[in-house]
């Protein structure tokens, strides 16, 4: 059955943060008689910037944390709809200290929302992450290294990879990192509640992604991270993998996500309590080497960038979503290239320069 979005109140978590800001924009300007609500905490840095373009939206901000229950309260105010973009987004978060915001924020927080959704009977859309599946047996894959990239090869043992990357099909056991295992529980009890309370949830499990208003920092938001260097002429590293800079992400627009979710909120019915992996795939993706070629070009300016042999905690040879099965399923494709992507960017950054300096630089 199609959802009708137009007269729905949108509940967006991590509202003010790249991803929920653009989202709760990109509704309220498709749908003007929705109501949509942005709440967030404003903990990671630069999310601030964003409550203006919510304000100049007629979007209504909220200060409030989802690891407090009684921040999700709106009284007598029906939500019919929750896209839980709010998280704790670094692979590295726990690593060498305490895990308890990522713990708090990312699964207690998580299991907070979807308390809202059953009193409320709301949609519940739960925005996990490729980083669910295991490092060890994605950096266990077979490689054909290239002269700028680590390619997958066309004949993989595991279930799940292909040429084509990851699908939903790959195996889960295995460790891969906090982060990732706060948003696979969290799946799994979103997956609880759909069953039993009939809370309709979607789960995209999304690859890198990127676009405007992200506030990239080296283990979050590498593509903003690497055209914000290139402008503001700042040195960079090439790290793990023998500093080759071969390592591959995909990356996805997040204009082209907002698509896809509307799409499967029209016909939540059909998209309901299941998993998608959601991401650029193998066309769009880039190498780190690659990714200095195009923001060279675009920005007009060349930087150091050094070798850094030394592997991160939980780094990744090589991910790339294999998103066929929603792009059957749906219709929906990615439109934007990674050039498009870092074109947009770029844009983004040398407009708002004097704004975003004292954040990116």
């Amino acid at each position: 059955m199609m959802n009708d979005l137009s007269g729905k109140r949108f509940l967006v978590t991590g509202g003010a943060g790249f991803v929920g800001s653009n989202l709760a924009i990109a509704f309220r300007k498709r749908y003007p008689g929705a109501d949509i609500i942005a709440l967030d905490n404003l903990k990671r840095r630069g999310s601030e910037l964003n409550i203006a373009r919510l304000k100049e939206h007629q979007i209504e901000f909220v200060h409030g944390d989802i690891r407090n229950p009684e921040d999700l309260e709106f009284g007598d105010r029906k939500i019919d709809v929750i896209l839980e973009c709010s998280a704790e987004p670094s692979v590295l978060a726990g690593f060498g200290g305490s895990p308890g915001y990522l713990l708090n924020s990312n699964l207690t927080g998580a299991i907070n929302c979807l308390e809202l959704a059953r009193k409320q009977q709301a949609d519940f859309v739960f925005l996990s992450t490729s980083r669910v599946y295991p490092v060890e047996s994605i950096n266990n894959l077979a490689f054909e290294e290239t002269e700028s990239r680590f390619s997958l090869a066309q004949h993989q043992s595991i279930p799940g990879a292909s040429v084509e990357g990851i699908s939903e099909a790959f195996p889960l056991a295995g460790v891969r990192s906090l982060y990732g295992a706060t948003k696979l529980a969290a799946e799994l009890i979103a997956m609880e509640y759909s069953s039993m309370y009939g809370v309709r949830t979607i789960i995209d499990r999304c690859g890198v992604l990127a676009g405007p208003w992200q506030m990239g920092k080296v283990d979050q938001g590498v593509f903003t991270l690497w055209m914000a260097a290139h402008i503001f002429n700042k040195p960079l590293r090439y790290i793990g993998f023998g500093g080759s800079g071969k390592q591959v992400r995909d990356v996805l627009h997040v204009d082209d996500l907002f698509e896809l979710l509307d799409i499967q909120l029209r016909h939540i019915d059909k998209y309901d309590n299941r998993i998608f992996n959601v991401g650029g795939g193998r066309e769009f993706s880039l190498s780190l080497q690659e990714t200095t070629r195009i923001c060279e070009k675009i920005s007009a300016n060349k930087i150091n960038i050094k070798p850094d042999p030394e592997p991160r905690p939980a780094d990744l040879t090589s991910y790339i979503s294999d998103s066929r099965k929603i792009i059957e399923e749906s219709g929906w494709k990615p439109k934007h290239t990674p050039q498009t992507v870092l074109q947009d960017i770029h844009d983004w950054i040398t407009e708002n320069k004097t704004l975003l300096k004292p954040i990116l630089s």
